[in-house]
C-alpha cells in the first residue's frame, strides 16, 4: 500500500514539500523512500532503504532542485525488499526518460515483462513498477498519449505519479482500486495518495481522480482526461476504510475516523458481550473501540501501551519480523488484571498478532479476553497491493469462527458483518473492491490464485 506524492511548483522548494508529504504517508510503506525532481526536464533521483527521516537529510534535500517532484514510500507486494526496487524508479527509453512511483499491483506483469524482454528492453528491478515506466519511456507518441496507451495495456491496481518531459502526471486504474487525490497549494498543484498529505503541507483538496483518469500539471496549469473508460461505480479497496488509510484522511468524501467509529458501534450491536473494559489494539483499532465502548456503555481503556517507534507489524516483509515486532510493540497495563476485557481490532489477517496479544493479556491477569473485529473475516488473497499471499496464510480462509477463536486462544470471537461494514462506509457496495472478504475480484487475476511476490527476482547461483 505504497504512498505516492507529486508537486508542480516552479517557485517552491519542491523536494522539501515532497519530504513532508511523504512524512504524512509513512504509514503506507516503511521499507524504502525516494524523491525525484525535474529541473527543466533534467531528472535527479534520490532513493534508499528506510523511513523517510532516515533516507533524507537537510544536506540531501538541498541537493534536489527543480520545479517538479514526485515521492514514494514503499511497501512491497511485487519484488523483494532491496535497493533496486526502491522508488521512484527511472527508465530510459527511446522516446523519453521517466521517473515513476506506483501504488498498487499489476496482474499481467509476467506477460508484459516477456514482451519487453523480446524487444531488448533492460529491466534492472523485480518490481512491476518498472514495467509501467518502460512502456511509457519507449512510446514515441506525446507524453499524455503514451501514458493513456500504457494505462490501456496494464491490468490490476495502479495509482501512479511520474515525471517526464518536464511535466507531472498522475493516473489511476479504471476500477479506482487505489486512491489518488488532486490538491492545490496557492495555485500550485499536488497529487497524493491521501488527503492527510495535503493537510500537512497546507494544501486544499480539489477532488479525487476518477477511475481511469489521467491528470497533467505543468506551467500551463492542470488538465485532465478520461484516458481509459471507467468501470461502473469504481472499486475502491475496502481495506483503505478498514485499516490502511490514516483516520484523518477522507475517501469518497467520508472521514475515515468517523467510518471506523461507526464500525465499532455496529459491532457492539451485532456482537454484545458482558465485560468490564473495552480496549483497542492501537492505533488502527482505536476508532472502532471508541465506537464499541460508546454503543455498549462499557468503560473504554487503553489497556495496551504501544511503542510508537516500532513499525506496523502487518506490513513487515516476512513473518519472522512480524512475530518479533509484536512483542516489542505492545505491553499490557496492570489494570487488565482480574478484568473481563473486550479487545477491538480492525482486522485479523494471519492471526499471529492477535494470538500473541491474547496470550499477553492473560499473562497480565485478564480474567476473560473477548476479541471483536470491526471487519468481516479475510478469506481470499489480494492481487492489488496488500500482502495477503495465499489462503494458507489467512487464518480465517479455511476455518470457522470457532476454529479461529481456538487458534488465537480468546474467550470469545466475533466479526462485523459484511452488511454492517458496508453501512458504516455510507457508500454502496458497488463502489468497492471487497475481494479479500468475498473472493469476488473486479479484474482478471492469475488462475493459481496465489500472488508470487518474488517471482521476478533474479536467480541466485
Amino acid at each position: 500500500m505504497c504512498g505516492i506524492f507529486g508537486i508542480h511548483a516552479p517557485e517552491r522548494d519542491v523536494a522539501r514539500i515532497s519530504y513532508f508529504g511523504l512524512f504524512a504517508l509513512q504509514h503506507r510503506g516503511q521499507e524504502s523512500a525516494g524523491i525525484a525532481v525535474s529541473d527543466r526536464g533534467r531528472l535527479t533521483v534520490l532513493r534508499d532503504m528506510g523511513l523517510v527521516s532516515q533516507v533524507f537529510s537537510e544536506q540531501k534535500l538541498r541537493g534536489l532542485r527543480g520545479q517538479t517532484a514526485i515521492g514514494h514510500t514503499r511497501y512491497s507486494t511485487t519484488g523483494s525488499t532491496r535497493w533496486a526496487n526502491a522508488q521512484p524508479l527511472v527508465q530510459h527509453g527511446r522516446a523519453r526518460t521517466v521517473a515513476l512511483g506506483h501504488n498498487g499491483n499489476l496482474t499481467n506483469t509476467a506477460e508484459l515483462r516477456d514482451e519487453l524482454s523480446e524487444e531488448s528492453v533492460r529491466l534492472t528491478s523485480s518490481s512491476d513498477t518498472e514495467v509501467i515506466a518502460a512502456l511509457i519511456a519507449r512510446d514515441e507518441r506525446p507524453l499524455e498519449e503514451a501514458v493513456a496507451a500504457t494505462m490501456a495495456r496494464i491490468e490490476g491496481a495502479f495509482s501512479a505519479v511520474l515525471l517526464a518531459d518536464g511535466k507531472l502526471v498522475g493516473f489511476r486504474d479504471p476500477d479506482g482500486i487505489r486512491p489518488l487525490v488532486l490538491g492545490q497549494l496557492e495555485g500550485d498543484f499536488i497529487l497524493a495518495s491521501e488527503t492527510c498529505a495535503l493537510d500537512l503541507i497546507g494544501a486544499e483538496p480539489i477532488r479525487e481522480l476518477a477511475p481511469g483518469e489521467l491528470v497533467v500539471a505543468d506551467d500551463d496549469g492542470w488538465r485532465a482526461q478520461q484516458a481509459v473508460p471507467p468501470k461502473t461505480g469504481g472499486a475502491l479497496c475496502i481495506f483503505e476504510f478498514i485499516y490502511f488509510a490514516r483516520p484523518d484522511s477522507q475517501l469518497r468524501g467520508i472521514e475515515l475516523h468517523g467510518a471506523r467509529v461507526r464500525m465499532g458501534e455496529r459491532l457492539a450491536a451485532e456482537a454484545p458481550v458482558e465485560a468490564d473494559l473495552v480496549m483497542p489494539i492501537p492505533d488502527s483499532g482505536t476508532p472502532a473501540a471508541i465506537g464499541f465502548a460508546r454503543a455498549s456503555g462499557i468503560t473504554f481503556s487503553e489497556g495496551l501501551i504501544k511503542n510508537r517507534y516500532v513499525g506496523r507489524t502487518f506490513i513487515q516483509p516476512d513473518q519472522a519480523l512480524r512475530d518479533h515486532g509484536i512483542r516489542s510493540k505492545f505491553n499490557p497495563l496492570a489494570e487488565v488484571a482480574g478484568k473481563r476485557v473486550v479487545v477491538v481490532d480492525d482486522s485479523i489477517v494471519r492471526g499471529s498478532t492477535t494470538r500473541q496479544i491474547v496470550a499477553m493479556l492473560f499473562e497480565a491477569g485478564a480474567q476473560e479476553v473477548h476479541i471483536r473485529v470491526s471487519s468481516p473475516p479475510v478469506v481470499s488473497p489480494c492481487f492489488y497491493g496488500i500482502d495477503m499471499a495465499s489462503k494458507d496464510e489467512l487464518v480465517a480462509a479455511r476455518r470457522s469462527v470457532e476454529e479461529v477463536r481456538e487458534q488465537i486462544g480468546a474467550t470469545s470471537l466475533a466479526y462485523l458483518s459484511l452488511e454492517g461494514l458496508q453501512e458504516s462506509t455510507q457508500r454502496p457496495e458497488s463502489t468497492f473492491c471487497r475481494a479479500c472478504l468475498t473472493g469476488r475480484y473486479p479484474t482478471r487475476v492469475p488462475a493459481e490464485e496465489r500472488p508470487e511476490k518474488l517471482r521476478f527476482e533474479p536467480a541466485r547461483g
